[in-house]
Order: C-alpha cells, then structure tokens, then sequence
C-alpha cells in the first residue's frame, strides 16, 4: 500500500493515525485512514460528508477509541486529497453519484487486505448518509449503520425546487455542469461564515477546530457544489427516498435545529425502517457529533453501545435482491 500525507498536528485523533493512496477501478486516487487499528471490539466505517476530510473526524475516532472501536475515514473523490474533478480545484464536483460507490469499494476492499478488526459498522454523516444508505442496499458489509444529519434530501424550498431541477439538468447539456449552484462560491464555508451564524454547531472550540485545520492545510478546503453536483445529489435522493429501507439496524442522529439537509426525508425515511431508532438531539445543528463536548461524550456512547448491541453476523436476508434492484442508473 501506498503511504499518503496525514495531518496528525491538526487532526488531534488517536497517536497512530495514518493513511494511503487508493486508486479506484476508473482511474481515481483517493485517501483513506485509519485511526487506532488494535481496536478490540471492530471497525467504524467512518463515511464523511461533502466538503470534508479524514483529519476532522480525529476528535471523533478519539471517542471512538474510547468505546474501543477503530475507525476507517475516507476523502471521497473531488474532495481532502483526494483527486479534484474539475480545473478549479474548489468546486465540489461528481460526474455521477453512483461514482461514490467505487470509492466504497476501495475502501472495503482495503480493511479486507489489512484484516481490519471485525465485526465492522458503519457511521455516516450528511453526503455521507447517502453513499450511505445507497452502500446498504448494494451489500457494504456492516453489522449496523448509524446515521448523522444524513443527506436523504437536498434542502431546498418548494418554490426553487423546480428551478434547482431544471437548472441542474440544463446544465449538462450546454457544457454549464461545472459551474457552481446558485449562492455558492468557490471558498471554504468555515472561513467565510462567522461562528455567530454558522449551520454547522454552537460549540466555538469545535468551530475554531475546523477553521485551523483549513488555515493550516489549505489543500484541504473546498468551496460550493457544482451545478452537475446538484443535479445528481437531488437524482439519487429522490431514487433513494422510492427504496424500501435496509433489513439491518439503523441509528439516526439529527439536531432539532438541523438546517442544512432534509428533514422531511429524515422523518420519512426512519418512520418507514423496521427497528430503527431516531434520536432528536435537542438544540443540535447539522454537526451533531461535533457539538460541545458533553454532547460529544452523550452520542458518542449511545454510539458505541449500539455497536456492542448488534456485534453478532449482520442480516443478509433478501440482500443480494435488494442489490440488484437499488443499482443506481448512470
């Protein structure tokens, strides 16, 4: 395996923190790491979401660790260090959301080469929670999935809905798919938006956290998403959201002022997932597992006793049939 760079100083995570160059079957190179790997109890898979990077779920993988689980962090493609999609670097960019899907597959098939402490979850945030849920229904190898403000809908409101679609789908077909959405730009959020009316969390340590990472490695940040982003994250939330849920436990933890992404989809999509549980993390923003410390300890140990609750062989009843008919269109 190839080493790749890994910001242990800024990350603040587990002292053995490391990552390595991954090249995905149609010619993409990725970062995945890997925090704490003598885990005695299994392996998260630590599904991040749009914009971000292995090195700011350090803190997260600490609280882990603590629950004694390691954890498996990827930067998705067009995003961290992983291979930018388009000549402007900071424009968040996907020719196809399935595309997320050999990310995936890298990412499998490399705790499979290490032997990553089984059994193995799954833990996505936002963007993440629908590669997510898709990697569900297409057999990712998990015992249990926990979600966090995950990304079932693309917040929009009713009335520039219709506009989001007809632009988004235009846009491909007048070679206009690279330019940026609507009121987006090509900077980082955390060092353009005050901590007073930030969408992410209430907890300024955190806020401040994510704002030195940016400063100090650059590389790292990522501005708005692209028009052909758009169109294919509204695409696959919608083929999503027709998709009966996953026979598999599922945890889902969403701040009750959570602005960001959905939350009819949320509210839809657990109401309709046999044994799931919902948890309303009261006076939360979007980045609930990065909320003050306290909150932090709370989750992260609901978390891992969930984990420890579903550590037996994860159900495949009806999995490989559900695979075939949840495969994304192109």
């Amino acid at each position: 395996m190839e080493p790749a760079p890994f910001r242990s100083d800024i990350a603040d995570g587990p002292a053995d923190g490391q990552a390595w160059w991954r090249t995905t079957s149609d010619g993409v190179r990725i970062r995945i790491g890997l925090y704490n790997r003598e885990a005695p109890k299994g392996t998260v898979f630590l599904f991040p979401g749009r914009t971000e990077y292995i090195e700011k779920y350090g803190r997260a993988a600490n609280h882990l660790a603590a629950q004694g689980y390691a954890t498996l962090a990827i930067d998705w493609r067009g995003q961290g260090l992983a291979d930018r999609l388009l000549p402007d670097t900071m424009t968040g960019h996907v020719h196809h959301f399935s595309d997320y899907q050999l990310d995936v597959t890298e990412m499998v098939a490399l705790a499979a080469e290490m032997d990553l402490p089984k059994p193995w979850h799954l833990l996505a945030h936002s963007m993440g929670g629908c590669i997510g849920l898709r990697a569900l229904y297409l057999g990712l190898p998990v015992n249990s999935a926990v979600f966090s403000g995950p990304m079932w809908g693309v917040r929009i409101s009713e009335i520039l809905r219709p506009v989001a679609w007809s632009l988004s789908w235009g846009s491909r077909y007048v070679g206009m798919g690279h330019l940026y959405a609507p009121s987006t730009y090509g900077a980082p959020y955390v060092l353009n938006e005050p901590f007073e009316t930030n969408k992410l969390t209430h907890d300024r340590d955190m806020y401040q956290y994510m704002i030195d990472q940016t400063l100090a490695c650059p590389e790292l940040g990522l501005g708005g998403p692209s028009l052909r982003w758009l169109h294919e994250a509204l695409k696959e939330t919608r083929d999503l959201a027709r998709l009966p849920s996953p026979d598999l436990p599922c945890l889902n933890m969403t701040g009750t002022e959570e602005d960001i992404v959905c939350v009819p989809r949320i509210r839809g999509r657990m109401a309709r997932w046999p044994g799931s549980r919902m948890v309303w993390v009261d006076g939360a923003k979007h980045e609930v597992l990065m909320e003050d410390e306290a909150t932090q300890t709370d989750l992260f140990g609901q978390i891992g006793a969930f984990y420890d609750e579903h550590a037996r062989p994860m159900r495949t009843a009806n999995l490989e049939a559900r695979a075939a008919s949840a495969a994304p269109a192109r």
